[in-house]
């Protein structure tokens, strides 16, 4: 039964998160963190010592496997387009802001922070525990990754229509499509196998909706054109909220909540480890958007979302009319300047509102995880979430 409804996840997810990018056909996707706080590394290497090993090894299984040495040997006829494929196979080879891994390096730390649940079932020993994390935790923090690896992959794909022969050869843009859509597959399929394996009915419910959630996230991400993007006047920050918690909260959430079902802990511990997860989430994502805002150049070019957090308060602040104007100031030639837009933006309180709900975020994080332990898994979880505060 678990096997079955793994391989339909498979397929409806893969179908579905594949139809909506070649419909929707934004590119130039980032696919990683732009900027990360000064000391996020250290804080990350110091959180991997606790856990046991560097989560970056985590699905190397996967990764070397026969399958995917066949993919990466195709991937390098790509060399030499701009097809972001390219990009996110560069990413698994060396990511400097360790931020590939970050969703099971929490989800690990969590799994030891809560430690064993004090109802724990008969067949759930201590001595199974290997620096304090189940085997199945641990199983559970490599399916996050390999699924969120798989979202990465098939983000990876490129809209045709918008091609233009700068970006390569036609016909290796497409052979990239139909790599990026394999490979993707291909993650995916040995995540849900490995979530089928768990035998946990309650985890396999919880993961399989945070995929939906995150097709659903895409959707609702990735505007038709840039035009639609810069007046997408629908988007307040109520709905900004819970759009970028379906794209980068759902999953690390729901592998919270269910990294403390697989210990047996009760609602109200599974509840804290899911308000961490989301809270972490969103947080990170603030602090993401406010980069191009806080640095300390500001002759630097700079790109920014028109639907990123800052530029959602600023807008709700100065009024729609108001902001349309600017937008315009903002062109030349039917191109944005996003320099001066950015100086136009940081006039109001855009900016600090941003910073303001970042720092909730953070400290809803810190109070979801007081009622556990006393220990070094939670001081690194505390730790990560005083980081994503900082700018």
């Amino acid at each position: 039964m678990l096997n079955m409804l793994a391989v339909k996840m498979t397929v409806i997810w893969s179908r579905l998160s594949c139809i909506v990018l070649l419909n929707r056909g934004q590119r130039n996707i980032s696919i990683f963190s732009n900027t990360t706080p000064s000391n996020w590394n250290k804080v990350v290497s110091d959180a991997e010592k606790i856990v046991g090993y560097p989560t970056s090894f985590m699905s190397l299984r996967c990764l070397l496997s026969d399958e995917l040495s066949n993919v990466a040997m195709h991937v390098r006829k790509l060399v030499g387009t701009k097809h972001p494929l390219l990009n996110t196979a560069r990413g698994f080879v060396y990511d400097s802001r360790n931020n590939l891994q970050m969703r099971g390096l929490v989800v690990l730390l969590m799994s030891k922070a809560a430690g064993p649940s004090q109802h724990t079932a008969s067949d759930l020993l201590p001595q199974d525990m290997v620096s304090g994390i189940y085997p199945s935790q641990r199983n559970l923090a490599e399916i996050t990754e390999l699924i969120h690896t798989a979202f990465l992959v098939h983000r990876g794909i490129v809209n045709l229509k918008e091609w233009t022969n700068s970006d390569g050869p036609l016909k290796d843009m497409q052979f990239g499509n139909k790599m990026a859509v394999l490979s993707g597959d291909f993650l995916l399929a040995n995540a849900c196998t490995g979530l089928a394996q768990l035998n946990n009915t309650k985890v396999v419910e919880l993961i399989s909706s945070a995929i939906g959630d995150l097709v659903q996230g895409i959707y609702h991400e990735m505007p038709n054109s840039l035009e639609d993007n810069s007046l997408t006047d629908d988007i307040n920050m109520v709905t900004w909220e819970e759009q970028r918690f379906l794209s980068h909260g759902a999953l690390l959430a729901k592998s919270c909540q269910a990294a403390m079902e697989l210990a047996k802990h009760d609602k109200d511990a599974q509840g804290l480890a899911y308000k961490y997860g989301k809270h972490l989430s969103l947080g990170h994502k603030l602090n993401s958007d406010l980069q191009p805002f806080v640095k300390s150049n500001s002759a630097d070019p700079v790109t920014f979302s028109l639907n990123s957090a800052p530029v959602v308060f600023h807008r709700q602040i100065v009024g729609q009319e108001r902001w349309h104007h600017q937008l315009q100031q903002a062109k030349t030639i039917g191109t944005i300047d996003y320099t001066k837009l950015r100086s136009t933006i940081k006039l109001e309180e855009g900016v600090i509102s941003t910073m303001d709900l970042c720092r909730y975020h953070g400290n809803k994080a810190l109070e979801s995880i007081q009622c556990f332990p006393s220990s070094e898994a939670r001081s690194a979880l505390e730790n990560i979430a005083s980081t994503v505060t900082k700018f």
